[in-house]
């Protein structure tokens, strides 16, 4: 039988969880409280926290200076293909690994992995050369391939793991029932890994928005996204610090609407499986 559990340890870790989420969240919170503070609040010892005069001016500054929407779309379509592209050649190689195993299948998966401990500015070098070699210097579709490369080892462990859950009667069920490899596929597997797709897309995503160092290497002006936005606020002079926060308040913006959502879609599927 399980425990029951106080009412004086019910609060005791729910204020736990706040100070963490708190602690977690505490960076974020700081950035958008200084890119409403002037330069000089902005560097001030002691802090000021809210108590200052709010002002808009720094993102005024910042759009005049910069052409965000070109940054925001730039980053929306280098995140969105990167992961699309990466999931559609990673569901196969997942399911193959899950359901169709060779002697050598955990070796692959963890050589996939390993690649991921290598330095990135280990291959910076041949890639930018090749990059140039191809014409694709500062552009998006280079760097849409080049990020879901980096992120590829990370989907396929994600998906192999969710793969690994689903029974494998019950694919054995859909090919006597006459499915071929693509319904299989589409309308059997699919449909019962959307939650582990779904969290892997997004993480993906995520992953791929917040990328800077092959961003900043291999992008100028046309490819640039939000990273190479705000890293044009550190500049010979000095850092501006509202100015600074501003942008990446900006940058920010759109994944927090997207954890947003994305939690209450959460909270709304398990509610109504809960009822249903």
């Amino acid at each position: 039988m399980a425990r029951a559990v106080s009412t004086q340890r019910k609060a005791l870790n729910t204020a736990i969880a706040w100070i963490i989420g708190l602690l977690i969240f505490f960076p974020i919170l700081w950035t958008i409280l200084t890119s409403f503070k002037t330069e000089a609040e902005a560097i001030a010892n002691p802090p000021v926290i809210l108590f200052f005069d709010w002002t808009l001016e720094n993102y005024g500054v910042v759009q005049e200076r910069s052409n965000y929407m070109r940054f925001l779309w730039n980053s929306v379509i280098i995140a969105g293909g990167s992961t699309l592209l990466g999931i559609l050649i990673a569901v196969p190689a997942a399911w193959s690994m899950a359901f169709v195993p060779s002697r050598r299948t955990k070796d692959i998966l963890l050589w996939m992995l390993s690649t991921k401990m290598l330095p990135a500015v280990g291959v910076l070098y041949p890639i930018y050369l090749l990059c140039i070699q191809l014409g694709v210097l500062d552009n998006r579709v280079a760097l849409v391939v080049i990020l879901m490369l980096i992120n590829l080892p990370i989907i396929v462990w994600m998906l192999y793991t969710y793969f690994r859950e689903i029974p494998g009667e019950i694919l054995e069920a859909a090919r006597m029932d006459g499915a071929g490899l693509k319904e299989e596929l589409l309308y059997v597997l699919t449909p019962m890994a959307i939650p582990g797709i779904a969290s892997t897309i997004l993480l993906n995503f995520i992953l791929a928005w917040n990328e800077a160092f092959w961003t900043l290497n291999l992008t100028s002006v046309d490819a640039a996204p939000l990273t190479a936005f705000i890293a044009s606020y550190s500049s010979p002079e000095g850092l501006f610090f509202a100015k600074l926060s501003a942008a990446s308040t900006m940058a920010i913006a759109p994944i927090l609407i997207l954890g947003w959502f994305s939690q209450k879609q959460l909270v709304r599927g398990l509610t109504f499986g809960a009822v249903k």
